[in-house]
């Protein structure tokens, strides 16, 4: 494939800042050279989220416009278009060997899991009276708060340089981002209260004539 030759056929579909979206050539929409196009255009400074359809033959690239560059990330497609692998060097083995892998490993998890759930350790030892924290942090229940505090974590992570470059300083611009973000927090204040376990209220005990 020539590389001069692709670029000229890749044609923009909608461009905005921080925002561009392309139709590309059918010689470079298989999984291979997606993933390629993908990892290049990764390294270009600002460059925050891409989406890939081979169908569709359309690459989506979010960018911050205040650190990023349209040009840059143009010329990161053009100069990746000579090293893209060619069509039919994908691998469609890999997929069900790598969900039997995921299933073993999954499996391999839940048998750990259950393991550190029963209480094997002798009475009065130290892993005896460790063993029902652990099998409190171990529930299903904790396990979700986890991962929802860490999914909390990373849009954070992710979206800090809009937040700190765009969002606080034009408030009323990006209202529908605050909007949505107390609409997040909202839902996990509820989730959490939900779950919250009830204190019991002790009953007086009923007076005993004397």
């Amino acid at each position: 494939m020539n590389a001069d030759d692709l670029a000229r056929r890749i044609v923009v579909r909608h461009r905005e800042a921080g925002y561009l979206r392309l139709e590309l050539p059918a010689e470079v929409c298989h999984v291979a050279a997606l993933a390629a196009i993908e990892s290049a255009l990764r390294q270009v400074t600002g460059v925050y989220r891409i989406n890939t359809y081979g169908v569709q033959r359309r690459l989506v690239v979010w960018y911050d416009a205040h650190t990023g560059d349209l040009t840059a990330v143009a010329r990161a497609l053009k100069a990746c278009l000579a090293t893209l692998p060619a069509a039919g060097t994908d691998a469609p083995a890999a997929v069900p060997q790598f969900g039997e892998q995921a299933r073993r490993i999954l499996n391999q998890a839940q048998e750990k899991l259950d393991q550190l759930r029963k209480p094997t350790a002798p009475a009065g030892s130290l892993q005896a009276r460790l063993q029902p924290v652990l099998a409190s942090a171990l529930t299903e229940k904790a396990i979700t708060n986890f991962f929802n505090d860490l999914v909390a974590f990373y849009l954070i992570k992710v979206h800090w340089e809009l937040i700190s470059k765009r969002w606080l300083q034009d408030p009323v611009k990006y209202a529908n981002a605050w909007l949505t973000v107390f609409y997040l927090v909202f839902l996990l204040i509820r989730y959490r209260k939900s779950i919250a376990k009830p204190v019991p209220i002790a009953s007086p005990e009923p007076a005993t004539e004397s």
